[in-house]
């Protein structure tokens, strides 16, 4: 799908309130999709490299308006997602309007990294959705006519619907009805490029799909098991006694233990590398945080490893590992990581639990947050939340606050209350960028054994093992080796025990 080419269409759409709204019960939605950065700010830098797989993304583009869907979603027994024309709503309770104002424009540019158009955005305010049409049945009918008069083809709900609701809200509005975990899995599933990720993925979309397939017609009708009475069908129509949504149930099971099946069979070799990296002490530093925060570009400014960088949301899927080297000669790895989003649904957590190990078994946490977000507080908790689901609540965390270039000196003060220790760093212009790095290699674990040695000068592999993956403290050239003072892991100090000195 194409994005507008107007790039204020987003905000006029959300700037606008339907007119017809009752002032009490609407909530006027400002500003822009606010999850993504300015586009004249989001520029790659020399760190980005070639950015050959962000090419590669953006070959294939849709036509907007040429879907042969039918139109009318009573006669479609399984519907693909398909987002192109969107209207966004939402409910929230008294008191809570601004929140919902963020995560509406939060929902918004969700659409847009899925590529739908945003036409308009409506939040009612009551005290809990309606239990059958979410909106309530007053507003689901103006919220046809606003469906009917910008050409809408989608209504997207900020929130996770129930089956039930969607088809009360769907036959109301006449048009297809899709909430919140929907588009996010759709951008999982475009984004998805390793067969780890993939099937991760699609465990997660089955999940989400089993409890909410649907159908109609007579295709859908219970036939005839067993005996069949007088009153009955007649010959013919006795038949196994199973619907054909209970056969594609069984279906989507048999599929959804071969993806579980799979996925385990991708972490022995994960563990093998993780557990070598163990064995020789290399510490592993995280980078977690929000998406869109800047996590891979902070990767590419401190490795220049250049992994994909995209303004859009979850653009990394797929943990990628980088090797860095201290100032002192240490080596230890960088790993980005998939990024986390508020109502996260659940079904990705579990999906991409394994992947999320790279960040519960780190030796540090770098959390970076988007500086420039209207709410970073809500960044901030939403990834501490998640980091604690997978068990690195404990694990030593560094905060940044990256797109420092976009930020003024106050809302500096402001962001200083909310970490006082944080660092704020800008992957774009280099700002702060060495400070970081030197932060990071100070908080690297020292190896657990103190050792002193005379290294014979045949044995140079062992005085570049402590080099590598020890931490150094003297080294002095005498007739006999290399007399060395250093920190090493308990592997390489029993290497080094046959040479030991007092």
């Amino acid at each position: 799908m194409t994005n507008p080419n107007d790039d204020n269409s987003t905000q006029d759409a959300l700037d606008r309130v339907l007119a017809n709204a009752e002032p009490r019960t609407q909530a006027r939605v400002f500003g822009t999709a606010q999850a993504l950065q300015d586009a004249a700010s989001a520029a790659h830098t020399d760190a980005d490299g070639e950015q050959w797989d962000l090419q590669d993304r953006h070959a294939l583009r849709r036509v907007a308006g040429l879907s042969t869907e039918l139109e009318d979603v009573t006669e479609v027994e399984y519907r693909q997602l398909r987002l192109e024309n969107v209207v966004l709503v939402g409910v929230y309770p008294q008191g809570a309007q601004e929140d919902a104002e963020n995560s509406l424009r939060e929902l918004a540019a969700l659409a847009e990294t899925a590529g739908a158009v945003v036409l308009d955005g409506l939040l009612q305010r009551r005290p809990h959705p309606d239990p059958a049409t979410y909106l309530g049945r007053g507003k689901a009918q103006e919220l046809k006519e606003i469906v009917a008069a910008v050409g809408a083809d989608t209504v997207i709900a900020d929130t996770e619907l129930a089956s039930s609701q969607r088809r009360a809200l769907e036959d109301v509005v006449k048009v297809k009805v899709i909430d919140r975990t929907t588009v996010i899995l759709d951008i999982f599933s475009q984004h998805a490029k390793s067969r780890e990720g993939k099937a991760q993925v699609e465990l997660a979309q089955l999940e989400y799909l089993l409890p909410r397939l649907r159908g109609w017609g007579e295709s859908m009708s219970r036939q005839a098991g067993g005996q069949v009475g007088a009153g009955g069908a007649g010959m013919g129509s006795r038949g196994p006694g199973e619907t054909k949504i209970e056969l594609d149930r069984r279906r989507i099971r048999t599929r959804m233990a071969q993806l579980r099946k799979q996925i385990r069979d991708f972490a022995p070799a994960r563990d093998a590398k993780r557990a070598e990296r163990k064995r020789n002490t290399i510490p592993s530093v995280a980078i977690a945080g929000y998406t869109n925060a800047g996590k891979s570009s902070l990767l590419n400014a401190l490795t220049s490893a250049g992994v994909l960088v995209e303004n859009a949301l979850f653009a990394t899927l797929d943990a990628t590992v980088r090797r860095a080297e201290s100032a002192d000669g240490r080596v230890y790895t960088l790993a980005d990581t998939v990024g986390f989003v508020r109502n996260l649904p659940h079904q990705l957590v579990e999906a991409f639990r394994s992947t999320l190990e790279e960040v519960g078994q780190a030796d540090l946490l770098v959390h970076v947050v988007d500086g420039s977000h209207p709410d970073p507080s809500a960044q901030l908790q939403t990834v501490r939340d998640v980091i604690g689901d997978v068990g690195g609540r404990d694990i030593p965390e560094i905060v940044v606050f990256n797109k420092a270039d976009l930020i003024d000196d106050d809302e500096r003060l402001v962001l200083r209350g909310l970490a006082p220790d944080a660092h704020f760093v800008s992957s774009r212009t280099g700002e702060g960028i060495a400070e970081l790095r030197a932060e990071i290699e100070r908080r690297l674990p020292m190896p657990a054994i103190e050792v002193r040695a005379l290294v014979p000068y045949d044995r140079g592999d062992l005085v570049s093992a402590v080099h590598e993956s020890g931490v150094l403290i003297s080294a002095e050239h005498e007739e006999n080796g290399t007399a060395v003072h250093a920190h090493v892991s308990e592997r390489l100090a029993a290497e080094l025990a046959p040479f030991a000195i007092s």
